[in-house]
């Protein structure tokens, strides 16, 4: 019942972990309150593990301190972690620049990691919470339904509120509040927004309609992806990336014609058209369903030949700044990840251990560290989990 290292949570970070303190040749647990472990990298990317990001960089991560990622970032490459892909013969591609994921299923990801595990002598007990945690000389005590395991390093690596189904929940945060560590605020990251009252209703019926690029901007920051209209709001890639900074009451715009001069467009559709009404010549810019309704709602339609040059021109920089007012996000539920968490002022950048409770460490989404959709959290998985994995 002694170990050298006990890991809290079979997730990407947690088995990482595992897997690099086995190879150091630690007696290794982990422990999960779950039925399967990795179920977050079973789900992930539509069920082929968007496992990691070539492009990384500590400016793909969000947190108060946006210095705290580049140490482990730098020890532990995607290219580090291709390399273990490529030595389980796990075929793999390239989606968008950089994207990676498995050409068949993210469970051969999983088994990848558990099969290390096991290689390294590491033992995983699933169906087994921890009731209870002690601090003593000898480290720390883990009581479960098992008994009582002690090891003198305990990483957590439970991951943070996103997608309660999985299993996930606030313990890691509890935890870190037991032994004196702060708390930043968490809220949902990477999730579709949410449109109510008049503003929903200007939109409805559009469900289902996709634009395969805009620019979203809030909070200073903006991103060039596909969106989608939801029964209940907006959703797709430009819509998650740009959620991580918006808040109630933060102004969002989107760029409905990215890269284009949208008044060239409109000035060379009155030339070429000059009968048709303007609703018509915007559906060969725009998803007809929603060039209609912005031509219902906001914008007049009116035979092209009428638009003087002021007026398209007025057009085109509304269609290019265009405000969305969202009241909020679907949470949780659908989360990719949670923001804030435990504050990295009180941990140390190099081996993730807590500067409070020497032997206590601390890896992945528990961490106020959060990624940039597209595989950048995973690689924040395995870069904390292998710093963390070496000092314990």
């Amino acid at each position: 019942m002694e170990f050298d290292a006990i890991v809290i949570g079979a997730g990407a970070a947690g088995l990482m972990t595992a897997i690099v303190a086995g190879q150091r040749g630690r007696r290794v647990l982990v422990l999960d309150h779950a039925n399967k472990a990795g179920k977050k990298i079973l789900m992930s990317g539509g069920g082929r593990c968007n496992f990691t990001n070539t492009n990384t960089t500590p400016a793909n991560f969000l947190g108060r301190n946006p210095h705290f990622c580049k140490s482990a970032l730098a020890r532990y490459t995607p290219w580090h972690f291709i390399e273990m892909v490529e030595k389980h013969r796990i075929k793999y591609h390239e989606k968008s620049p950089g994207q990676l994921f498995c050409d068949e299923s993210s469970k051969l990801i999983l088994r990848m990691l558990l099969d290390e595990c096991a290689a390294s002598g590491v033992r995983v007990e699933l169906n087994t919470p921890v009731t209870r945690i002690r601090a003593g000389e000898g480290g720390f005590g883990c009581d479960t339904p098992l008994g009582r395991f002690s090891a003198p390093s305990l990483v957590i690596a439970t991951g943070g509120l996103s997608i309660p189904s999985l299993g996930a929940s606030g313990f890691g945060y509890d935890v870190a509040k037991q032994f004196g560590h702060a708390v930043l605020p968490v809220r949902a990251g990477l999730v579709p927004l949410t449109l109510s009252g008049k503003h929903q209703e200007r939109y409805d019926g559009l469900a289902g309609v996709a634009l395969p690029e805009v620019e979203a901007r809030a909070g200073g920051s903006h991103f060039r992806d596909a969106l989608l209209f939801t029964h209940r709001g907006i959703s797709g890639p430009a819509i998650l990336q740009i959620s991580s900074y918006w808040e109630p009451g933060v102004d969002l715009r989107l760029d409905l014609l990215p890269g284009m001069d949208a008044c060239e467009a409109l000035r060379q559709g009155r030339e070429e058209r000059p009968a048709a009404e303007f609703r018509t010549v915007l559906s060969g810019l725009l998803p007809r369903r929603l060039a209609e309704r912005l031509c219902e709602v906001w914008l007049p339609s009116k035979p092209m030949r009428q638009y003087r040059d002021a007026e398209l021109k007025d057009i085109a920089a509304q269609l290019q700044d265009w405000p969305i007012v969202a009241s909020g996000t679907e949470g949780y539920r659908t989360a990719e990840v949670t923001l804030g968490g435990v504050d990295t002022d009180e941990v140390s950048s190099s081996t993730l251990m807590s500067k409070r409770q020497p032997g206590l460490f601390f890896v992945g989404e528990v961490l106020d560290v959060t990624g940039h959709l597209g595989g950048y959290n995973f690689q924040w998985a395995w870069a904390s989990g292998n710093a963390a994995g070496q000092a314990v």
